[in-house]
């Protein structure tokens, strides 16, 4: 009798009852009818926590009560009810479903509102300085289009100090830069400064505006603009980032070819 209870229990809960609602039901169904005390005794549970547990039972139709506390009296419906609290339970969530596929457009609106790219502008150079403290944040390696002469005619009080707290918080960089004398001093340190640079010729691919990437960020200083950009997004980025390979490829094939 005692493996067939067990197995009755564990069949109750496949169907969504709890441990103690499973111990309860069988212990009322053995009795029939019973006080609280009478089941809690019978089910081995506190009466405090068999008062919760009969409301739960009661609430869903597998049992009823009579009379009022202390001499209220609980008896167990027919097993049948069982299978009628489960077709009720199936019939809430279909319409449950129904509603949120009903609301599904509303809220995958709110959703895209909260993934939409964020944008921040940043004008001057307390601006331009701005964009690049952020780059500090970055939590992998930062690929950059860079041109050195405009950075330090720019800021040229600001790069060498950037340079050292930048490695000093381990963030290396990969930069194609155009080649220049101004390039090639700085590829002198590129070492201490975490930083591997890629010549490409600066009659063809001389480009101002500098362009990091990293985590979910475009970040872009304009020099001749003084205006600075940090495009926030994970689509947007992770696409600049597979742009970036193909170019840093390429980069690599012409720093090779200048070095000849």
């Amino acid at each position: 009798m005692k493996d067939t209870n067990e197995e009755l229990k564990l069949n109750l809960q496949s169907f969504g009852f709890s441990k103690k609602e499973t111990i309860v039901y069988v212990a009322l169904l053995e009795l029939g009818k019973g006080t609280v005390r009478q089941i809690s005794s019978k089910a081995g549970i506190n009466r405090t926590t068999s008062y919760d547990i009969l409301g739960s039972l009661s609430n869903k139709g597998l049992v009823s009560v009579s009379g009022k506390e202390p001499k209220s009296e609980y008896a167990v419906e027919a097993p049948q009810a069982i299978t009628a609290y489960l077709k009720r339970v199936v019939e809430q969530n279909a319409e449950r479903i129904k509603k949120s596929e009903e609301i599904i457009p509303e809220l995958e609106l709110l959703h895209a509102k909260q993934n939409r790219p964020r944008i921040r502008f940043y004008e001057g150079k307390e601006g331009l300085e701005r964009v690049y403290e952020d780059t500090l944040t970055s939590s992998e390696s930062i690929r950059a289009y860079a041109t050195i002469d405009d950075m330090h005619k720019a800021l040229p009080n600001y790069f060498p100090e950037y340079y050292k707290r930048r490695a000093g918080k381990n963030i290396s960089i990969r930069a194609i830069v155009p080649e220049t004398p101004a390039g090639r001093e700085r590829k002198t340190h590129d070492i201490e400064e975490k930083r591997e640079i890629a010549f490409v010729p600066s009659d063809k691919y001389y480009f101002s505006p500098e362009i990091n990437i990293y985590d979910d960020k475009v970040m872009i200083a304009s020099w001749r603009e003084k205006l600075g950009i940090i495009i926030e997004s994970h689509e947007i980025a992770d696409a600049m980032k597979k742009v970036y390979e193909l170019a840093w490829a390429e980069a690599k094939r012409l720093d090779k070819e200048l070095s000849k």
